[in-house]
């Protein structure tokens, strides 16, 4: 399994919101992500807004790729995407990989 992490930025008058909207996460959305090849999936949100996002999966491409395709992940895009600042199009299509420059097993 490929450990990816990412980070966005949520606006601090949404946080409250968001956290809302992450406890009541979509059944099929839910679903979606796991028949996607989307695992250990975290999100860690910070007071200022910073997210992190963590997942583990066998081709990161691919499982982007998979939700890319379902139509609940685009009514789910569309409804985050006003949460969060400085993003050009869909919190997916924001998510850029950091690069893992250490891990303890």
């Amino acid at each position: 399994m490929k450990r990816v992490c990412f980070l966005l930025k949520v606006k601090q008058d949404r946080l409250e919101e968001y956290r809302e909207r992450h406890a009541h996460v979509w059944p099929d959305m839910l679903a979606a992500l796991r028949d996607t090849g989307w695992h250990n999936y975290s999100l860690f949100l910070r007071e200022d807004g910073l997210l992190v996002g963590y997942l583990e999966t066998e081709d990161f491409e691919k499982a982007q790729e998979g939700m890319a395709r379902t139509e609940v992940n685009a009514r789910w895009q569309a409804e985050m995407a006003p949460f969060f600042e400085d993003l050009d199009g869909r919190p997916d299509e924001g998510m850029r990989p950091l690069t893992e420059v250490f891990h303890l097993d």
